[in-house]
């Protein structure tokens, strides 16, 4: 599943004879998201060079596949780490939707990038806590799909799901179903391997027939003859 994360931008745009290109960050190293509905997110360094020296990546206008701006494997899309994140330069196609973009980049009007990825194997991400006990996700090694100038960037909207595959990874790493972590303090005691009481909660939800022992080594243990 891919997921969308967005950052701010200081686009540069140039044009050279009515064609037009721009330049900026995809994504900056280590600069934590606002809470994403439970946790809150940051991109290691180097979580992209796989990814940019391997996959036919695309940029795109506002993550729509109509509105394609350029392409790393045609050239027209390059890609680029340095010390302070994920650097991409586009040559702008010769269209209505393109130059109108320009436009509003040159405005201000469009000022934020978002990149669509997804985790690389189980070492793709982490989980932690930040010095405010709050849970932190770092992305170690994504796959990237495209990099998007955007109107609106996914942070703003922690309903809509933008982090719900980093959620069910955790709860795939511990055994739970996802609807566990519907809490921060859910989250937080999945990042510490707490499991047992989640999943006695969610397995007493399940079987709540049966008549099960107070600790929840051996209520897990008798649910599993079941």
């Amino acid at each position: 599943m891919m997921e969308r994360r967005s950052v701010p931008t200081e686009f540069e745009t140039r044009s050279d004879g009515g064609k037009f290109s721009f330049y900026g960050y995809a994504l900056k190293w280590d600069v934590r998201s606002s809470n994403l509905g439970g946790f809150r997110e940051r991109v290691a360094e180097g979580a992209t060079s796989e990814s940019i020296g391997r996959d036919d990546i695309r940029a795109l206008f506002n993550h729509d596949a109509n509105l394609i701006l350029g392409r790393n494997r045609s050239g027209t899309l390059r890609l680029s780490e340095d010390s302070t994140g994920l650097h991409y330069e586009v040559d702008m196609p010769d269209t209505t939707y393109a130059r109108d973009l320009a436009t509003a980049m040159e405005r201000g009007d469009v000022s934020q990038s978002s990149f669509g990825f997804k985790t690389s194997g189980p070492d793709g991400d982490s989980w932690a806590e930040d010095e405010d006990g709050f849970p932190l996700r770092t992305l170690q090694k994504v796959a990237l799909f495209d990099v998007s100038p955007v109107t609106y960037p996914a942070y703003a909207d922690s309903t809509s799901g933008v982090g719900s595959r980093a959620l069910e990874l955790l709860a795939e790493k511990r055994g739970l179903s996802v609807a566990r972590l519907d809490s921060p303090e859910a989250i937080r005691a999945a990042i510490r391997g707490q499991v047992d009481d989640l999943a006695l909660s969610e397995a007493r939800a399940t079987f709540p027939r049966y008549e099960l022992p107070t600790d929840p080594v051996a209520a897990l243990a008798a649910l599993r003859r079941f």
